[in-house]
């Protein structure tokens, strides 16, 4: 008997192979999928997600492909220790091209005419390229470009990159600066939370077969956490060696010492809030307050629902609950605007809602909205106002006060 029938599970939980069968939705793990669709919707599509190793970007890459419609055409690549020529022939190759022996005009060529004749048809190209750490900064300068292509009206290649934290700082090379300024969104997956931990382990547990949350016992929660760090590869690890812990000296359930035997098995130390390891996997907290430069109150009938301050970055506005800003109406669509706040004020673009985005009686495809403007989402709206003022306001009577 394994411990799968010991323990009353239908299958092994905590396999270490990528399944979208097994996926927990946190709130960060949503939004990064969020973030891939947004490739469908925009038609310069180019989202960046990182997050380190067993953090679930295969995993969320085989969600988001797993659902995916018949007019989206997928290439994915997963080796990316290429030369530029190699890379594209790699494309290509998913696109059942045989693109071997040709020159690099030739190839570039055959992919140019490929995307124009997909978009011709009424088809939406999405291009995916996991473990994007180990590309060169030629084979990215080459993503570039192939990100530009384009016919007289819009972009034809949508792109998803996702890869380890050395990603992000390659990108933030200054000879990268034109690649970066075509990414539209830019996200990093942190490890899960102690609460966030114990929820994917349960939910785990629910699909591979056990209803109820009583395998674990409820102090062996935090140690899993503490030895974890919550990445959910390491989290997998642990709970199944616990498991075969426990199953040897035929327990029914796993209890701290199980967990505890398991660590020392594993020959595991305590991830340590100090340790450079533990950096990379917290997400990164600035000192002091943020600097809000926007406020954005949501209102129903002129009255006031919900109010927001936001840094300078992009927020989603729609009807599902991982966006920024969560609005419940079956007028608003699943994810129904982007807001994309920075130096220069706010730029309003719809993505692609079935009901349209208004400013005043005109609807509105993008647009540089200005303090007191009011953004119309079905029967809802959207009060934006400029802090950037107040701020310099504020700073000033400060630096008065001070000086």
């Amino acid at each position: 008997m394994s411990y799968v029938e010991h323990f009353e599970l239908t299958e092994q939980p905590f396999r270490l192979t990528p399944d979208p069968e097994f996926v927990y939705w946190s709130k960060q793990h949503a939004r990064a999928k969020a973030y891939m669709e947004s490739t469908i919707w925009l038609a310069d599509g180019f989202v960046v997600v990182t997050g380190e190793i067993g953090s679930g970007k295969t995993t969320l890459l085989q969600s988001f492909l797993g659902e995916i419609e018949d007019d989206i055409v997928y290439a994915v690549i997963s080796q990316t220790q290429l030369t530029p020529t190699q890379f594209l022939q790699a494309v290509l190759a998913e696109f059942g091209f045989k693109p071997f022996n040709k020159l690099k005009v030739e190839l570039l060529d055959m992919l140019n005419m490929f995307l124009i004749e997909q978009y011709s048809n009424g088809k939406k190209v999405i291009l995916i390229v996991d473990e994007a750490q180990n590309l060169s900064k030629k084979v990215l300068e080459e993503i570039r470009l192939l990100s530009g292509i384009e016919t007289h009206k819009e972009k034809v290649l949508r792109i998803i990159m996702a890869g380890q934290p050395e990603l992000k700082e390659t990108l933030d090379s200054p000879n990268l600066k034109q690649l970066v300024q075509r990414v539209r969104l830019r996200f990093h997956l942190g490890p899960l939370d102690r609460r966030e931990t114990r929820e994917y382990i349960e939910h785990r547990l629910r699909v591979g077969g056990r209803e109820n949350n009583d395998l674990i016992a409820d102090d062996a929660f935090a140690t899993i956490h503490r030895y974890t760090g919550g990445v959910p590869r390491l989290i997998n690890t642990l709970c199944d060696t616990a498991l075969l812990c426990a199953f040897s000296e035929d327990k029914k359930s796993v209890e701290l010492d199980d967990v505890k035997s398991a660590i020392e098995e594993l020959n595991w130390k305590e991830v340590e809030y100090s340790t450079d390891t533990y950096q990379q996997l917290s997400p990164v907290v600035s000192a002091g307050q943020p600097t809000y430069l926007a406020r954005i109150e949501v209102r129903h009938d002129g009255e006031m629902v919900s109010e927001h301050f936001f840094e300078a970055g992009r927020i989603i506005a729609g009807r599902s609950p991982d966006n920024e800003i969560y609005i419940k109406s079956k007028f608003v669509s699943r994810h129904h605007v982007q807001l994309t706040i920075d130096d220069f004020g706010c730029t309003v673009e719809d993505l692609n809602s079935t009901n349209g985005v208004f400013i005043g009686e005109t609807r509105i495809k993008k647009h540089l909205i200005k303090n007191g403007d009011k953004v119309t989402l079905g029967l809802y709206e959207l009060a934006y106002a400029d802090l950037r003022k107040k701020n310099r306001e504020e700073d000033s009577q400060s630096k008065k006060q001070n000086g």
